[in-house]
């Protein structure tokens, strides 16, 4: 029996220590990146409604390796690092660097933005269908922003060429374009560029109704001798990002390398080795995957291409590089050929990415997303608060259904469960006897325990099956809650306008009545109160331990978990509210038909006769 209780106690433990690490270290640090970026939004918010930096200098780029990556194994040459360094100025805001330049605009349903004709980059990105906040009048989110900006964010592409070889374009090329309308669906932009030795350029930019980008390069070779030209294209990062995700997903670099698998390389990982060189291969992707967002580069056509993840410095900032360098590419005289890359640039949306890797066949696209090592549980769990979510038109609802759901699924272990505690709570009062009778004789105690519960057909084990099964379903919940993006702003009723964030409300300030800030970020809101509530009636109808130290950390358990809870996301606590108040009315029910006493039925009842006999109280 002790043993038992004991395995309970350190399932609940567990589950505290689990839950006290968001708490305490994983929550506070995130509450406070996401103060940062929300501050540093707003900032750029500012700016692009009228307010400017003083600027000077030229925020032209450069071909040189400013984060040195060195070159490619093999022998290759190296692929192009981040851009020229601007340090020599003060760096433009968003508005003016874009409008300093020439540039073609992108204006897709889900993206807007433009392409910096210096370079060829991509380097202009607004997500249209995502804000900074709740508010739809909030700014859009900045995915992509050009040189010379605050912290830039860019895709660029090109050709190599071998040691002594020809002229090819770079960071500081200028392409010309006749192209007067934006780059949308159906209407491709067409840059080129001439060496002035015979060799042609031509980018043909292709973009669907999503967050895919398709890059044709050609080069058409004009001169007598045959050139050998190396595709590349990379992804580069300037500056740190504000990691939102904690320890529940990965944030950094990420790709899928064929016979190789996926790689996953964290930030701080790549800030040590500063160059992570994965296998070569001619099926993968690679890229940057931020907790919603993520730019990948998708080689296509089976080119053979190596890969690297650099870590540098730009102007005075780290900066990460995804970059990958094709197989030499031969191009005969009077000849042309084409390499086609895709960018994917936007939202990581369930259904678009699962699209994308059926649809266009990349492999293990749809890990951009970080399902977990349970995923077999996550995934089933996103699929099915999504389903619901159409058919409710609220996640909110939905996650309460699951709730039923689970409920259901489980519904005979529960009440075999539940019959098992509520046997031991009507042979409470023998247990009293028996401990009165051995008191000083432990060994004798827990045999004619044993031999009573052998007798009274009871499992002592069983009353923790209901809290073993709803851990795996817990942190299912959570993940989904933290890493997809439906959940993002993902509303109930109310206040809840976000039921991937704590509880907008608190008891401090009065749920939001009074202009106070909550100590410590503490948001002990109403539904956390809620929570503390439920968990309290359901631990006043379970038997109350034998064991003082253990029967005092029970009763102390809905106060702790109330805290702890009120900083984790909202639509979390709503589950384990819902589940709780169901789980009273089942445990309830049991108990009246194994006719034992509910005392919480005659605790509420004592309150209210307390109440009645002390009107004044």
């Amino acid at each position: 029996m002790k043993n038992n209780r004991n395995v309970a106690v350190a399932m609940i433990l567990s589950l505290i220590v689990l839950v006290g690490w968001q708490y305490f270290i994983a929550g506070p640090k995130l509450e406070a990146q996401r103060r940062l970026q929300a501050a540093q939004q707003s900032q750029n918010a500012e700016i692009q409604k009228g307010q400017s930096v003083p600027a000077s200098g030229s925020n032209a780029g450069s071909p040189v390796a400013n984060n040195k990556p060195g070159a490619v194994p093999g022998g290759n040459p190296a692929v192009p690092g981040s851009a020229a360094s601007a340090s020599d100025a003060a760096a433009f805001n968003r508005d003016q660097q874009i409008s300093a330049g020439q540039r073609v605009a992108i204006d897709s349903p889900a993206m807007g933005g433009s392409i910096n004709l210096t370079g060829g980059r991509v380097d202009d990105i607004l997500l249209k269908d995502y804000h900074l906040t709740t508010d739809r009048q909030s700014p859009l989110i900045e995915l992509f922003a050009p040189a010379g900006t605050d912290n830039p964010y860019y895709a660029e592409f090109g050709w190599v060429p071998e040691k002594g070889g020809p002229a090819t374009p770079n960071g500081t090329t200028v392409w010309q374009t006749t192209d007067k309308e934006p780059l949308k669906p159906g209407h491709d932009v067409d840059l080129t560029w001439d060496n002035g030795g015979g060799l042609v350029f031509k980018r043909t930019y292709s973009v669907d109704d999503k967050y895919m980008i398709t890059v044709h390069q050609s080069v058409q070779n004009n001169t007598a001798a045959a050139v050998t030209l190396y595709p590349y294209g990379l992804v580069n990062r300037v500056g740190v990002p504000a990691k939102t995700g904690s320890y529940v997903l990965h944030e950094g670099m990420i790709g899928y390398f064929g016979h190789a698998g996926m790689q996953e390389i964290a930030y701080s990982k790549l800030d040590k080795e500063k160059t992570v060189t994965p296998a070569e291969t001619n099926d993968g992707w690679l890229g940057i995957t931020d907790k919603y967002w993520a730019a990948d580069l998708i080689p296509r056509g089976g080119l053979t291409f190596k890969s690297r993840f650099v870590q540098g410095e730009q102007d005075g900032k780290p900066s990460h590089q995804a970059d990958y360098l094709g197989s030499a590419v031969p191009v005969a005289p009077g000849a042309s050929v084409t390499q086609e890359t895709l960018l994917f640039a936007g939202a990581k949306e369930v259904g678009t990415l699962n699209h994308y890797e059926d649809a266009l066949k990349i492999t293990n696209f749809g890990k951009n997303i970080d399902w977990g090592w349970l995923y077999f549980i996550t995934q089933p769990m996103y699929w099915l608060i999504d389903h619901l979510n159409h058919l409710f038109g609220n996640f909110g609802l939905a996650i309460l259904a699951v709730t039923v759901i689970v409920k259901l699924i489980f519904f005979p272990l529960a009440n075999r469960s539940y019959s098992s505690m509520s046997k031991m709570k009507k042979v409470q009062p023998q247990v009293k006897e028996l401990q009165e009778r051995f008191k000083d004789d432990r060994m004798g105690l827990q045999q004619a325990m044993m031999q009573l519960y052998k007798q009274e057909k009871i499992n002592p084990v069983a009353g923790c099956w209901p809290m073993v099964i709803q851990i795996p379903v817990f942190f299912s919940l959570y993940k989904v809650l933290s890493i997809t993006i439906e959940m993002r702003h993902a509303h109930f009723f109310g206040l809840v306008q976000d039921l991937s964030a704590p509880d907008p409300t608190s008891i401090f300030n009065l749920f939001g009545l009074v202009p106070f800030s909550p100590p410590f970020g503490q948001h002990l809101g109403i539904w956390a109160i809620i929570l503390g509530c439920t968990m309290f009636a359901q631990m006043r109808m379970n038997p109350t331990p034998p064991d003082k130290t253990q029967a005092m950390m029970f009763n102390w358990m809905p106060v702790v978990f109330t805290f702890m809870m009120a900083n984790f996301p909202i639509g979390l606590v709503i589950y384990y509210s819902w589940n709780n108040l169901l789980s009273v009315l089942q445990q309830s029910i049991i108990m009246r038909r194994n006719g034992v006493k509910n005392e919480l039925v005659t605790f509420v009842q004592g309150l209210f006769s307390r109440r009645q006999n002390n009107p004044a109280e």
